[in-house]
C-alpha cells in the first residue's frame, strides 16, 4: 500500500474536520416554529427558540424558517388550508382527508403498547415536506414503521409518494390501513410486520409482526441492486426509546456485514431518534463523554444529516392501551431528531468487505473501550511487526489516544493493518466477541 496517499488524506481528514465547527451543531439559528391554530401545539427546531414567557398570541405571530437549503419558507398554517387543493401525482385520486385529531388520538392512546405517534396533520405535512424531493423517486419504495391511524402515510401519499409500505406491527391499526390500501391503486401496500423485529436470532417459521427480510422484501417483489446504485428504499419511522442504543447496533452490524435489508443496497434509515443518540451518533473526536464506537462506526458507514429537532410534546405517546397519554417527564430527553442515515456508496473496498465488517467493528470497539488508553498498544498488540509503521505511514503520532482518532483514520488503520501478512482475523471471532454481539445488539 502506497504511503503517500493515506498521509495526504490523514492530513486532509485531520486539517478540514479538526479545525471546523461541526455542522451537526444544534444551535438557536436553525430554530423553525411552526403554530398550528386549529390545535394550539408549537413545533420548532430547538428549544432556544421557545421563550420561555412567550405568549400562545405571540408564537402565532412565528414564521416558518426552513431548516434545511433548498426548502421553501411558508408558513404552515397557510399550507394547511391549501391542502386540500392538492392532488398526488400519478393517481385519479382527491385529497386523502387525515381524519379528525380527537378521533386518531384516541385510537393511538388505545394502542397495546408504548409508541410514538404522529396525529396532527399540520405536523404529518411538515414532515412530508421535507421528504418531498424523495417522494416521487419511482425506484424507491418507503417503509413506513408502524403508521398507526394513518395520518403521516396520508401526507406522504398526498404529497406525491408513488409506493408506500405500511410495516404496522399492532393488529388493531391493520383494519382502517388495509381500507386505505384498498380505495389506492397499488401507491399502499399494507404488512403486518414490526421492521424493528426483522431477521431475529433464531431459524424457523416466523410468527408475526416479527420476520425475515428475504421474506418481506420477496413478497412486496424488491430484488437485491449493487451497493453502489441509487438507494432503493427508505425506511420511515421512529425508534422505540426504550432500545434505542439496541437497534443502533443491531443496525451498523446489519450494514457493514450486508445483511439483513441491507442486503438489497444501500438502504436509507429516516428516523426520529432521542437528541441524546443523535448528538453521540455525530460526535467529535476529542468529545471523550460523547464520542463512542457508535460514533466512529455510524461516521464511516453513513452520511448522517439532521433535517428536524421538535418537542417531545408534538408526539402522542401511547401508555400500553391504559387510554391516558404518557407525561413528558416520564422520557429524559425533551426533543426527537429526525435524521437521515444514508449509507456510504464507496463503504466497501477490497481491503472492507462485508466479509470481515465485523472485524472493523470489534477492532473500533476494543480501542474505544478505554479512550485514554494509546493507539499503537492496540495495534502492536494485533501487528507486533508492523504496528509502529502503520502511525508512521498515515502521519499519526505514536502516543495518540484512541479517543482523539477520526473515524476516516479508524478505517485506514484497519484496511492497512489488512494487508500485513501478520495480521489475524480469527481473535474476533474469539468468546468474547459472541457474548457481547449477543447481548449488545438483540
Amino acid at each position: 500500500m502506497s504511503t503517500l496517499g493515506p498521509r495526504l488524506l490523514v492530513k486532509g481528514i485531520r486539517s478540514t474536520i479538526g479545525c471546523l465547527q461541526t455542522i451537526h451543531d444544534l444551535r438557536p439559528s436553525a430554530c423553525i416554529r411552526i403554530v398550528t391554530h386549529a390545535h394550539k401545539r408549537t413545533y420548532y427546531l430547538d428549544s432556544a427558540c421557545g421563550g420561555a414567557g412567550q405568549t400562545q398570541s405571540q408564537q402565532s405571530k412565528a414564521e416558518l424558517i426552513s431548516a434545511a437549503p433548498g426548502l421553501s419558507q411558508r408558513n404552515l398554517s397557510a399550507a394547511a388550508g391549501s391542502l386540500k387543493s392538492q392532488c398526488r401525482p400519478m393517481s385519479r385520486y382527491n385529497f386523502l382527508d387525515p381524519g379528525d385529531v380527537d378521533e386518531n388520538t384516541h385510537k393511538a392512546l388505545a394502542c397495546r403498547y408504548q409508541r410514538h405517534f404522529v396525529v396532527d396533520p399540520d405536523f404529518a405535512q411538515l414532515v412530508a415536506d421535507h421528504l418531498k424531493g424523495d417522494l416521487t423517486e419511482r425506484n424507491a419504495a418507503i417503509f413506513e414503521c408502524n403508521p398507526g391511524p394513518g395520518v403521516l402515510t396520508r401526507a406522504l401519499l398526498n404529497s406525491g409518494a408513488q409506493r408506500v409500505i405500511g410495516l404496522e406491527s399492532d393488529k388493531s391499526f391493520l383494519k382502517d390501513l388495509q381500507a386505505l390500501e384498498s380505495r389506492l391503486d397499488g401507491q399502499l401496500e399494507v404488512v403486518h410486520c414490526d421492521f424493528f423485529k426483522l431477521d431475529p436470532l433464531g431459524q424457523g417459521t416466523m410468527k408475526p409482526p416479527s420476520m425475515y427480510s428475504d421474506k418481506l422484501f420477496n413478497d412486496l417483489g424488491i430484488s437485491e441492486v449493487p451497493w453502489t446504485a441509487d438507494v432503493p428504499v427508505k425506511v420511515l419511522g421512529i425508534f422505540p426509546q426504550r432500545n434505542e442504543r439496541s437497534i443502533l447496533w443491531k443496525l451498523i452490524y446489519a450494514i457493514f456485514e450486508r445483511t439483513s435489508v441491507f442486503r438489497y443496497g444501500r438502504v436509507q434509515l429516516v428516523m426520529f431518534m432521542s437528541e441524546k443518540a443523535y448528538l453521540k451518533l455525530v460526535a467529535q473526536p476529542g468529545n471523550l463523554k460523547k464520542y463512542q464506537s457508535l460514533s466512529v462506526l455510524w461516521q464511516i458507514a453513513c452520511d448522517i444529516k439532521l433535517i428536524q429537532k421538535v418537542p417531545m410534546s408534538s408526539f402522542v405517546i401511547s401508555s400500553k392501551g391504559h387510554g391516558t397519554p404518557v407525561k413528558n417527564t416520564q422520557f429524559p430527553v425533551d426533543h426527537l431528531c429526525l435524521v437521515s442515515l444514508t449509507p456510504h456508496p464507496n463503504l466497501f473496498s477490497s481491503d472492507l468487505t462485508h466479509a470481515n465488517g465485523a472485524a472493523l467493528i470489534m477492532m473500533v470497539k476494543q480501542c474505544m473501550t478505554k479512550k485514554k488508553t494509546q493507539l499503537i498498544d492496540h495495534l502492536k498488540a494485533w501487528s507486533p511487526e508492523n504496528g509502529s509503521k502503520v502511525l508512521t505511514d498515515l502521519d499519526l503520532l505514536e502516543d495518540i489516544q484512541t479517543g482523539y482518532v477520526f473515524p476516516e483514520e479508524y478505517r485506514i488503520v484497519f484496511e492497512s493493518l489488512h494487508q500485513t501478512k501478520e495480521f489475524k482475523q480469527s481473535w474476533i471471532y474469539n468468546e468474547t466477541l459472541n457474548t457481547e454481539t449477543t447481548t449488545t445488539i438483540v
